[in-house]
């Protein structure tokens, strides 16, 4: 269990650009995806912001290179992404058989499963609505497109998802179980998921604020984010181009609270805690963090105590990038971990959007302007879910 873990390839959709390029853009230029609800039908389009897509489902099948009808829009938003990532790390069709392929979504196909209940009303047949509902569809859709032969799973484990799935893909590597493998996430936003939030009563109706003192809560996103990882051997034999290395991984569970961290982030402490021992790093060797930071009262402070313990008076440098994208649920590990390993690469860190009060109790800032030229060896990725599924992520600077 020695070989080295390396990201050669990335693919990014979401409510700042329809691939990793457009997204870097907007990050650069501090430019938000959060805004009316436009293509979701729900009664909340007026009085709730999200990270919505400005695309049809049509529109996505044809990005997607599919002209059929029948696949949800999860599917949809995961194949754009896990094609560009296959591009991005110049694998060619002729080797998609032997990928192995681990995927993530929290929300599945719901989002057609909610165009069921008119045509049952009807009595119309609504098989099709049933076939795309599980959360597994999704992975072996996009396997299935794509002609991906070796090992194919789908992990949901809340909003931690896609960042269990990329440690996954990072065991399965340094046990010398696979070469190659496509992992992240990918999640639409459906009614369930934006009612379910709001029932809650932790949606901003407004763009959210992550680590301020006025948080509201937060915003939902949609959205898809895809790594290519390779072992040490298969870079070698190919002459790979490498974006980082994953050196730690961390996950816990404290099983605090259904829907809540514990207060005194304890999940999240020693999920940052495992990674580091891991890697056998001391924290202050950490550059950045992007954090979990979802802009609702309880993450925020929570992930703030964490980081608080973990590092004592040497915090470095963090964010939360939520209020580009929305909080975009089972994909947000993966998108965040395409964030993270931009700016290791453009030496940048984004700006934590809307924060101008610290929280009074913990007394500490995120970056709330755009860093250049700032040179980031290390940096921890935070992704915490529901259940207290904690998952924390090192990425190093490619030597």
């Amino acid at each position: 269990m020695f070989s080295k873990v390396f990201i050669t390839g990335m693919g990014m959709v979401s409510s700042i650009g329809m691939n990793v390029e457009e997204a870097f853009d907007s990050l650069k230029r501090s430019k938000s995806g959060i805004g009316p609800i436009n293509y979701l039908e729900t009664s909340h389009k007026k009085n709730i912001k999200a990270g919505e897509i400005q695309k049809s489902n049509d529109e996505l099948s044809a990005l997607a290179g599919t002209t059929s009808d029948k696949y949800d829009r999860t599917t949809l938003l995961g194949m754009i992404a896990v094609k560009e990532a296959l591009n991005h790390a110049r694998i060619s069709n002729t080797e998609y058989a032997d990928l192995s392929f681990i995927s993530s979504t929290t929300v599945g196909g719901m989002s057609r499963s909610e165009l069921l209940y008119p045509f049952y009303l009807k009595h119309e047949p609504f098989d099709s609505f049933i076939e795309t509902h599980d959360c597994g569809e999704s992975t072996q859709t996009i396997a299935g497109l794509l002609g991906i032969k070796g090992f194919t799973s789908t992990v949901s484990t809340a909003c931690s998802s896609s960042a269990n799935a990329i440690m996954l893909g990072c065991r399965m590597i340094k046990n010398n179980m696979c070469e190659r493998v496509i992992v992240g996430g990918t999640d639409a936003l459906s009614k369930f998921t934006l009612n379910g939030f709001n029932a809650l009563q932790i949606l901003d109706a407004d763009r959210c604020k992550p680590f301020d003192e006025n948080r509201k809560g937060l915003n939902l996103g949609e959205g898809a984010g895809y790594l290519i990882l390779e072992s040490e051997s298969s870079v070698s034999k190919r002459n790979k181009k490498i974006w980082a290395e994953i050196t730690g991984y961390g996950n816990t569970s404290d099983a605090y609270h259904q829907t809540a961290s514990s207060p005194n982030g304890e999940g999240a402490f020693l999920a940052m805690q495992k990674t580091l021992a891991m890697a056998n790093v001391r924290t202050q060797s950490i550059s950045y963090i992007n954090a979990h930071g979802t802009g609702t009262a309880n993450n925020d402070l929570s992930e703030g105590t964490a980081i608080k313990r973990l590092f004592e008076n040497n915090i470095p440098k963090f964010s939360s990038t939520k209020a580009y994208t929305g909080h975009t649920l089972g994909a947000s590990g993966s998108i965040e971990a395409v964030i993270t390993t931009l700016s290791i690469n453009h030496k940048t860190i984004f700006p934590n959007l809307n924060f101008t009060t610290p929280i009074s109790s913990l007394n500490i800032s995120p970056q709330s302007n755009l860093l250049t030229n700032f040179e980031i060896k290390m940096a921890l990725s935070n992704s915490f879910g529901f259940g207290g599924n904690c998952t924390s992520l090192l990425f190093k600077q490619a030597s």
